[in-house]
């Protein structure tokens, strides 16, 4: 069960802006939030903090869920003060325009719009175009660059939407950046809860970084643990809603319980053992299947070193990589809990490779 304090902290981790490569707000709040229980808390050269339970245990297992989000950064000011700039991650150009949001720079948030010609103004051709970047702006309300200059905006400042936690009906919640707070929300319960087990685990709770522009906090983290089992966690697509075709990927729902993953990214024996906890303990999960390789922490973590056995365990997720993601809490709680139900099962005698 979600605790007050565990929302508290999910909230803030959604409501915290930390796109790729500007992390530091966010791992400080899971290095506050781990350090009441963990035994250790480092953070490696990349910005990715990792938390311990039972660092002498075996086998050694990393749980991985990423703390960045996708965003913008500023790489042209006008001069009228206009910001021009450049994604961070991966967007759909349709969401972009319209919405309001926050530069994030040195004197502090700054807040704006990202604005284009209005439909009335636009050519037969225009309309029929697609939208590029280069025709969107980020308009602060400034009438020149030197007004922008002097409120802390410069080249190289990252931008985030501007919207946060939204409760909905039910348990369900949106936001910016579930995608993947929530993974990294996990991986920290998962830990505050298996300390409780007993695990015979070493368990590291890793907020990894950069991984919406190529899994790279992954890549360095998985080095420096050295972990002999890889669980990330992330989000997925989840399907229920209307004009999703479900023949092109696997069922998913929200409330439906987490996702594991079955494939080439996945460990079979693992994947199995996932499901086993998950059916003794009674708590729903949903199976997915991608014949290749995952765009999640997964993949770094699984061809890393010399191969690490790895799993995938996602918390279904509406709108990805728009200002309005939804999930359901009781997803994100039945995550955590099944990590750790499963770290507390291994023991060091087991045997994971194929």
């Amino acid at each position: 069960m979600i605790t007050d304090n565990a929302l508290a902290f999910l909230e803030r981790m959604i409501t915290t802006a930390s796109p790729s490569g500007f992390e530091e707000p966010n791992a400080k709040n899971f290095r506050d939030y781990v350090s009441a229980f963990a035994d250790e808390v480092t953070t490696d050269p990349l910005g990715s903090v990792i938390a311990v339970v039972n660092p002498t245990g075996s086998p050694r297992v990393m749980l991985a869920g990423h703390i960045d989000e996708i965003g913008f950064l500023i790489h042209y000011i006008n001069d009228e003060g206009f910001c021009y700039f450049r994604t961070i991650g991966g967007h759909d150009n349709v969401n972009i325009v319209g919405q309001r949001v926050v530069v994030q720079t040195r004197k502090g948030p700054v807040h704006g719009v990202i604005g284009k010609k209005p439909v009335h103004l636009l050519t037969a051709d225009e309309r029929g175009k697609k939208i590029e970047l280069e025709d969107l702006w980020i308009d602060l309300g400034v009438t020149n660059k030197q007004e922008a200059l002097d409120a802390g905006v410069q080249i190289g400042d990252p931008t985030v939407y501007a919207d946060g936690w939204q409760p909905l009906l039910g348990d369900r919640v949106a936001g910016r950046a579930m995608d993947n707070r929530v993974g990294a929300w996990v991986v920290a319960e998962a830990l505050r809860r298996v300390k409780a087990l007993n695990p015979q685990a070493a368990v590291f709770a890793v907020a990894t970084v950069q991984e919406e522009i190529g899994l790279r906090g992954a890549h360095a983290a998985t080095h420096g643990v050295n972990p002999d089992i890889g669980i990330a966690v992330d989000v997925t697509f989840a399907t229920d809603f209307p004009s999703m075709d479900k023949r092109k990927v696997s069922p998913m729902k929200l409330g439906g319980g987490p996702g594991v993953l079955r494939g080439a990214n996945a460990n079979r024996k693992l994947a199995d053992r996932i499901v086993e906890v998950a059916q003794t303990a009674a708590i729903p999960v949903q199976l997915q299947a991608t014949p290749g390789g995952t765009g999640t922490d997964a993949n770094a973590m699984q061809i890393a070193l010399a191969g690490v056995c790895t799993g995938l365990v996602e918390v279904p997720l509406r709108y990805m990589h728009t200002p309005c993601e939804i999930i359901s809490l009781a997803d994100a709680d039945a995550c955590a809990e099944l990590l750790a139900r499963v770290c507390a099962s291994l023991t060091p005698d087991e045997i994971w490779a194929p």
